[in-house]
C-alpha cells in the first residue's frame, strides 16, 4: 500500500533504466513519415503477440490485477497495438498521459506505480514501437489505472462496507476505450453522473483559494448571541470578506454594519449549508463560516467519489424519487423536471436510514403501523411495565403476537405510506409530528423516512390515474381503516448520501455529515492501494 498525502512523491522504479537505454536508441532512429494506417476499430495495424502479455505482467507485477482485462481488451482489438502507430504514440495516448498527470484535478490521490517508465516512453518519442511491446502494454496499464480510479472508484465491496447499498454502475472497459480512440468526449461524459463535473470545477476553485492561503478565522466570544439586521460589529467586515471568497457576496463594501446587502449573502450561505434561512447571524453560522477550505476540499473529493458509483442513466428515467439523507430532502422527478420537493426526517445515528434503492409499487392509506420488534423490545415493553394503559393511550393493540398502532391522525405513519418492498423494511410515510420539519437537524426517526408533503406526493403520483382525484385521496387518508392501492407502474426510489450536492441551478451545497461517513471514505481515498 502506498500512503498518500496532499504532496505527492515520485517513486523511482527498477524498470526506468532499462526502458531508457532501449528507447534511447529508438529515439535516435529516423523514419519517413507515413500516413497512419488503422484497423476497422480505429487502432494500429501493428500486431501484438499475445504471449508477450504474461511475461510483461510478471515483470510489472503491480499490474497483475488487470490480467483478465489485458486479455479482454487485446482480444477485442484483435491483438493489435492500441496506443502506438508506426510513427509513435497516438494522439489519444498523449491525451491519456496528460489526464493521468492531472489526476489531482479529479480528486484522486494515487500514483500510477510505473509513472516514471511512462514519462520516459512519452519523452523519448518512440519511432519503432513494434520493437517495444512493453511500452504498448504499459500504456494499457495506464489506461486501466485511469479507468479504475476516475470512472469506477473504489471497489463495490469496500463501498458496501461503508454502508452504500445503492446500486453501483457497471462500465464496459472497451466501450470507454472506444470513446478514447474516437475522441468522443460526449460519450465519455455519458458514463459519469452529471453532478461529478460541477463538483470537479468547484474543487478547482477551492484549491485556488487554498493556494492563496485560505480565509481568516472570524473571532467569536463564548457569549456571542448573534447579530441582527442593522447591528454594528468589528467582525462584520471579516464576515463580508469570507462570503466574498465563496461568492455568496459579490460586492464587499467593507462596512461594519449588518446591512441588506450582507443579509443577501448570509441567506445564500444559510441555504448552501442546510441552515434555516433567517436574518440572525448565529454562532453556528460563524462556526460554519470558519470551516477551513481544506474541509470543503475533502467534502468535494469524497462526494466526487460517490458520484463515480452512481449509474449516470438513473436521472434519465421518466420518473423517480431521490432522497438525500444529509440535506433532509426528497425530490420527485417526472420527465426530467422536479415535480415535487419536500423536507424529510431520516433515521437517527443509532437507527440510520439505509443507503439503497427500490421500486415503489403501492400506497397504503390510513395505514396500520406494524411496530418492529426492536422498538417493541426497547420502548413498548418497558413502557407497558411502567403504565398498564400504555398501549391504549397510544392507540395500539396486540395483533397475532405483534404490536400495531391503529389507523388515525395520531398514527406514527400519519395518513399515507409509500411502499417499495425491501429487506431493510424502509419506506416513505406521512407523520403527525409536523413540527420536526422546522428543525435544522432532522435525523430523528427509527430509520424510515417521514415526508413533510406526503399528501402532495400522493396526489402527484396518482395524478394520471383515472381511479383517483384529490377528493378521493383525502377521503382514503381519513377513512380510519387501511386500504392499499397498487400502482400501474413501478417508481424507482433512490436513497443516497451526499454531503456536497448540486442544485438545479448549478449551485454546490454543503451539508453536515449526519452519519460521520466522510472521514472514513476520505481515509480510504488518501491511502488507497
Amino acid at each position: 500500500m502506498i500512503h498518500r498525502n496532499l504532496n505527492f512523491k515520485t517513486f523511482i522504479t527498477p524498470h526506468v533504466t532499462y526502458l531508457f537505454l532501449v528507447m534511447a536508441g529508438a529515439f535516435l532512429m529516423q523514419s519517413c513519415k507515413k500516413k497512419i494506417e488503422t484497423t476497422e476499430k480505429g487502432v494500429s495495424v501493428i500486431s501484438l503477440d499475445s504471449i508477450q502479455i504474461d511475461p510483461f505482467l510478471k515483470t510489472y507485477s503491480e499490474l497483475q490485477e488487470y490480467e483478465v482485462k489485458y486479455d479482454e481488451i487485446y482480444a477485442y482489438y484483435d491483438y493489435h497495438y492500441i496506443w502506438f502507430h508506426e510513427n509513435g504514440l497516438m494522439d489519444y495516448g498523449n491525451s491519456l498521459y496528460q489526464r493521468v498527470k492531472d489526476l489531482e484535478e479529479d480528486g484522486i490521490y494515487a500514483d500510477f506505480p510505473y509513472q516514471q517508465d511512462v514519462d520516459s516512453i512519452v519523452a523519448l518519442k518512440i519511432k519503432n514501437p513494434e520493437a517495444h511491446p512493453e511500452a504498448e502494454l504499459l500504456m494499457t496499464g495506464l489506461y486501466l489505472f485511469y479507468l479504475n480510479n476516475v470512472y469506477k472508484g473504489i471497489d463495490p465491496q469496500t463501498s458496501k462496507n461503508l454502508g452504500w447499498l445503492l446500486l453501483r454502475k457497471d462500465i464496459d472497459d472497451t466501450l470507454l476505450l472506444d470513446a478514447f480512440i474516437a475522441d468522443e468526449e460526449k460519450e465519455e461524459d455519458s458514463l459519469m453522473f452529471r453532478h461529478y463535473y460541477t463538483l470537479k470545477e468547484t474543487l478547482k476553485k477551492y484549491r485556488a483559494i487554498q493556494e492563496l492561503g485560505g480565509w481568516s478565522k472570524i473571532p467569536i466570544e463564548d457569549n456571542f448571541k448573534g447579530l441582527k439586521l442593522n447591528d454594528t460589529s468589528m467582525i462584520i467586515p471579516q464576515i463580508r470578506e469570507r462570503l466574498t471568497y465563496t461568492e455568496e457576496l459579490s460586492n464587499n463594501n467593507k462596512s461594519n454594519i449588518y446591512d441588506k446587502e450582507l443579509l443577501e449573502g448570509i441567506l445564500k450561505f444559510q441555504k448552501k449549508h442546510g441552515f434555516n434561512q433567517d436574518t440572525l447571524i448565529s454562532k453556528d453560522h460563524i462556526m460554519a463560516l470558519n470551516m477551513p477550505v481544506e474541509a470543503y476540499i475533502k467534502k468535494l473529493v469524497v462526494n466526487m467519489e460517490r458520484c463515480r458509483w452512481i449509474p449516470p442513466g438513473i436521472t434519465n428515467s421518466d420518473e423517480f424519487i431521490f432522497v438525500n439523507i444529509p440535506s433532509y430532502d426528497l425530490k420527485y422527478y417526472r420527465d426530467g423536471e422536479i415535480e415535487l420537493e419536500s423536507s424529510v426526517v431520516v433515521g437517527k445515528e443509532m437507527t440510520k436510514t439505509v443507503i439503497f434503492d427500490g421500486k415503489m409499487t403501492y400506497l397504503a392509506f390510513s395505514p396500520y403501523w406494524n411496530i418492529p420488534q426492536s422498538i417493541i423490545k426497547n420502548e413498548i415493553i418497558p413502557g407497558m411495565e411502567r403504565d398498564e394503559n400504555y398501549l391504549r393511550d397510544r392507540n395500539m393493540e396486540w395483533n397475532d403476537g405483534q404490536v400495531r398502532q391503529l389507523p388515525g391522525g395520531n398514527n406514527s405513519l400519519g395518513l399515507v405510506k409509500f411502499m417499495f418492498p425491501n429487506s431493510n423494511n424502509i419506506y416513505l410515510h406521512d407523520t403527525p409530528a409536523k413540527s420536526l420539519f422546522k428543525d435544522e437537524d432532522r435525523a430523528r426517526s427509527h430509520g424510515c423516512i417521514r415526508v413533510a408533503k406526503a399528501r402532495e406526493l400522493a396526489i402527484s403520483i396518482l395524478q394520471d390515474d383515472e381511479n383517483w382525484n384529490e377528493q378521493k385521496i383525502d377521503a382514503a387518508m381519513h377513512a380510519g381503516k387501511e386500504t392499499t392501492y397498487t400502482l400501474d407502474r413501478e417508481i424507482p426510489v433512490y436513497i443516497g448520501y451526499f454531503t456536497a450536492w448540486v442544485d438545479t441551478d448549478g449551485t454546490v451545497n454543503f451539508y453536515k455529515d449526519v452519519y460521520k461517513r466522510d472521514d472514513r471514505l476520505a481515509d480510504i481515498l488518501l491511502f488507497r492501494e
